[in-house]
């Protein structure tokens, strides 16, 4: 799904700001017919935003069920003959959209773009609402997963990752114009040929039709260095500028559909040249070695929540570059692509990661205290949870395919995977993944319920990904004996012959906790955590890549498991830096 732009063909208006806004604890909107006028007793919100933290209210903070949003919005004059589309960047979870009176899409899954086509609705000049009501419910058939817990005096939202659920509308929601026949889709792979970059493009026009297609590829100066025709062919560049870590190079493709001689519709596509490839233990960036340095990260900030903030965007990269981080992890669900657009052009990789975490009724058990369940049966994970990752894994690559920092596709974090329930389950979803998408590798983290010898799901991914915290869930405060421990397991799963990137590692800090002695929840321990890290990391040469848990503290389900959220942050959740953020800064600076 391409996103919308302004281009000679089209126009985009944002929808952002202060929407009306009304929870539906009851769910009697929906009979009620809300959206057929103005929404009554609303208060304003803003957009994007998750709701929980905007007001003082513990009632919207823990709401479970539909928010209503709504807007007026008028087509403006000059899109008359177009088609206009309605477009939402994301709705967690779920959402039913409403133009005036008139149901026009709903979707699931909370972190990727839903639109629909509402040419046929609008005149061009006129005011209509837009209402759409944002359900954050889970259960055993979404991803992520959780259940409802009826209390009696209020339905309770459980759920198995550690992280707050928020919901809302998170990202940009738009209206855009389009020509009749219009481009509907690019893919773009690239490759090198000794010094000259190989541009393979697709691309997929829709509508009306009767319009040729021709591609050109210019360079960041703006000079054409290649040209087609034809809805797919192959460019060559002699002499390309590859994009590569540190080094955000981007080519331009624009895709043209011409008729009589005349351009119907034009689209911009960025491309950065570059290879991925997994050969042995080595993870090759352009036939060169790559060491991943960085973090897990959230998409999480005070107030706002998980909504997208270009300023935090923004001042997050300049943290990555002062701290020496050429890599994240988008733990754990697509980002905005604000923030792929932002990578690309910074020269930071990306392991593109899919809204499954919490598919591990074992690991839910010991941190959220919800025992009793199994994680694959009928009543749990089942084939309808299956189908429904198989849809969030399409989206996700349909999406981000054409970005050149997405290097790796992580199709899971910590799922159950020493069970033959698990590799009956996962199997297919590597298949599909590669299916869709066959120039990147393909992989899942692992969680330590199943450790070298026991996972039966890493059989299947062309890189290993481990979470592992040694000294601090197991071994806690017992350093000398973690480092024993974990570098046992690494290299035995060095053995397996595949590159391993720690995809976690960290320790609860309180910022400004000190001690003498280093002690759990010190600044001094995570210190000397990390350097324990590292030696076992700088041991086992099958060891690509390190990020740690995490970038910054973030927030959490409400328990006694968490203080006030997640404390594994090099900096806090406002971004100043923690000891641990000036040891990783002289680390990651040196092996850069």
């Amino acid at each position: 799904m391409l996103r919308p732009q302004d281009t000679a063909t089209r126009e985009r208006k944002s929808l952002d700001g202060l929407w009306a806004f009304r929870l539906d604890a009851e769910s009697t909107g929906r009979d009620a017919r809300w959206f057929a006028g103005p929404l009554t007793d609303s208060v304003e919100v803003p957009v994007p935003a998750s709701y929980n933290d905007i007001y003082a209210d513990a009632a919207v903070r823990d709401h479970v069920g539909d928010a209503w949003y709504q807007t007026t919005v008028r087509v403006p004059r000059g899109w008359a003959g177009e088609r206009i589309v309605l477009r939402f960047d994301a709705a967690t979870h779920a959402a039913s959209v409403w133009l005036g009176e008139t149901h026009v899409v709903s979707h699931e899954g909370g972190y990727t773009p839903f639109e629909a086509d509402v040419t046929e609705l609008v005149t061009a000049g006129e005011e209509y609402l837009v209402t759409a009501a944002v359900n954050n419910e889970l259960t055993f058939e979404t991803i992520p997963p959780g259940y409802i817990e009826d209390q009696g005096h209020r339905r309770h939202q459980k759920y198995f990752h550690d992280f707050f659920n928020y919901a809302g509308l998170h990202r940009t929601v738009w209206l855009y114009s389009t020509p009749k026949s219009y481009v509907s889709d690019i893919t773009v792979v690239t490759d090198v040929d000794g010094s000259t970059g190989v541009v393979r493009y697709a691309v997929e026009a829709s509508g009306e039709g009767g319009a040729d297609v021709e591609v050109t590829l210019r360079d960041a100066e703006g000079a054409v260095v290649a040209t087609g025709t034809g809805a797919d062919g192959e460019l060559r560049v002699d002499g390309a500028n590859l994009w590569g870590p540190g080094h955000g190079y981007l080519y331009e493709l624009e895709a043209r559909l011409v008729s009589g001689g005349e351009t119907v519709d034009s689209y911009l596509q960025t491309v950065g040249i570059r290879t991925v490839e997994v050969r042995g233990t080595q993870f090759l960036i352009n036939g060169e070695p790559f060491y991943f340095t960085g973090f897990g990260k959230h998409e999480d900030s005070p107030v706002r929540g998980k909504g997208h903030d270009d300023a935090y965007l923004v001042h997050d990269f300049a943290l990555l570059d002062w701290i020496g981080a050429n890599s994240f992890r988008t733990s754990h669900y697509p980002y905005a692509e604000e923030v792929y657009d932002y990578a690309d052009r910074q020269g930071i990789v990306v392991i593109d990661e899919v809204a499954a975490v919490g598919q591990n009724m074992g690991l839910a058990g010991g941190v959220f205290g919800t025992q009793g369940f199994t994680t694959f049966s009928p009543e749990t994970f089942n084939d309808k949870s299956q189908e429904a990752h198989k849809q969030a894994i399409r989206e996700l690559i349909a999406r981000d395919k054409n970005h050149p920092s997405v290097v790796l596709w992580s199709i899971a974090n910590e799922p159950e995977s020493d069970t033959e329930e698990a590799e009956r389950y996962f199997e297919p979803l590597f298949a599909l993944t590669r299916e869709l998408d066959p120039s990147r590798p393909v992989g899942f983290v692992n969680v330590m319920l199943a450790p070298h010898g026991k996972c039966r799901v890493s059989q299947f991914g062309d890189v290993l990904m481990l979470n592992r915290y040694y000294g601090w869930y197991v071994n806690t405060g017992d350093l000398e004996g973690a480092e024993k421990a974990w570098r046992e397991e690494l290299e035995a799963w060095a053995g397996d012959g595949k590159p391993i990137i720690i995809t976690e590692y960290g320790a609860d800090t309180v910022a400004g906790l000190h001690a003498t002695v280093a002690v759990p929840w010190t600044e001094e321990y995570q210190v000397e955590y990390l350097d324990m890290n590292h030696r076992v990391f700088d041991s086992v040469p099958a060891v690509v890549g390190e990020h740690v848990w995490n970038f910054a503290d973030f927030q959490t389900s409400l328990g006694i498991f968490r203080v006030d959220g997640n404390k594994k942050g090099a900096f806090t959740r406002d971004r100043k830096p923690k000891a641990a953020a000036h040891l990783l800064r002289g680390r990651w600076q040196n092996l850069a």
